[in-house]
């Protein structure tokens, strides 16, 4: 499962080659042209195979979906061999005691390590995780011999094996950087289409540090209109108050209308909407304005492009292990690749 191989991939902000590798595999033969740029996106091209069903017809268009996952980078090598780091991307500190990291290109094992809680007084119990006072634990008993396995500057990203959790129902998965592994496999999946325009699959770098591969990659694409493919927020487990899920696993792909990072080109959101009654593809609306996409930074390129975001819902993103349903993939890829075809026709104004 393609899936199964990104997600245990390893590619923090800015050392996307393995995912890029991945996804060039998976891609050769469905694209006529691709290239790397500065910042690391992988950006392949599609020729248009069809003539335009009408006059609005968009020439250029480009999807996105982003290699990269938050994750660590090692800072400094105490005495005693334990490693200091620094996050990349928005990682909760809660999260992070005993959990096992992998380091460096060689993929040195090592736990995240933190005072027992039989040492820390009460009222610092009730706090949040100072992460300063904490240290990836490698095994070795001095700076040297840490030195011998890993140097500053490698990444470290977390050790999750994906698995399926249920073959039936729902058909979840469980695994690592889910957000955006999921994007990116949606868009290999569209490249097995045909399309009346130059398609752009933009696979993109260090969207967590800061949307920067999708603005450059953008600006050299210049496309007329732009979707972006997510793993998005979802808070659906049970709650005692009657509050926003956000999104939820199982009921179908997410539109967004707008978050913190831009507000959805209206028209591409009634296409995708009446797409999915037209299919009887169920899909929701991403409920809160919370967290940004590579929307943000498409949208406003050159003179403004006409942006939507399209996600999977899943659980548990920026952390050890995330979840979400094949379903909901399955109905995503669906969405999108008609959605494409019904834009051969033209964009309303």
């Amino acid at each position: 499962m393609l899936l199964k191989e990104l997600s245990e991939a390893r590619g923090v902000s800015g050392n996307e080659a393995a995912i890029r590798d991945i996804i060039l595999n998976a891609v050769k033969g469905q694209v006529d042209e691709y290239r790397i740029d500065a910042l690391g996106n992988l950006i392949c091209l599609q020729k248009a195979r069809r003539q335009a069903q009408g006059e609005r017809s968009p020439r250029k268009v480009m999807v996105a979906a982003h290699m990269d996952e938050v994750g660590f980078v090692i800072t400094g090598i105490n005495g005693d061999g334990t490693l200091r780091f620094g996050k990349v991307g928005g990682i909760d500190d809660r999260i992070l005691p005993s959990k096992q990291v992998l380091i460096g290109q060689e993929s040195v094992p090592g736990v995240i390590g933190y005072r027992p809680i039989h040492l820390i007084p009460r009222a610092e119990r009730e706090r949040a995780v100072d992460t300063s006072k904490a240290a990836i634990d490698i095994g070795a008993t001095s700076k040297g011999g840490a030195e011998k396995l890993v140097k500053l500057g490698d990444y470290a990203t977390f050790r999750t094996a994906f698995e399926v959790l249920d073959e039936s129902g729902l058909r979840t998965v469980k695994g690592k950087a889910l957000d955006d592994r999921v994007g990116c496999a949606v868009l290999v999946e569209l490249l097995k289409g045909d399309y009346a325009f130059d398609l752009y699959a933009a696979f993109t770098a260090q969207e967590e540090a800061g949307l920067r591969g999708a603005r450059v990659a953008a600006y050299a694409t210049n496309p007329e209109v732009a979707f972006v493919l997510e793993g998005t927020v979802c808070d659906d487990l049970p709650k005692k108050k009657d509050l926003s899920p956000v999104t939820e696993v199982g009921k179908g792909p997410v539109i967004t209308f707008m978050d913190r990072s831009f507000v959805a080109d209206r028209r591409l959101v009634k296409l995708l909407v009446d797409t999915a009654k037209r299919l009887g593809i169920p899909y929701q609306f991403k409920q809160g304005t919370v967290g940004g996409t590579d929307a943000g930074a498409i949208h406003l390129t050159r003179e403004g492009v006409p942006s939507a975001a399209v996600s999977v819902p899943v659980r548990y993103i920026h952390a050890p292990v995330s979840l979400l349903s094949l379903i909901d993939l399955d109905y995503t890829v669906r969405l999108m690749r008609e959605t494409l075809h019904t834009l051969e026709g033209g964009l309303e104004s």
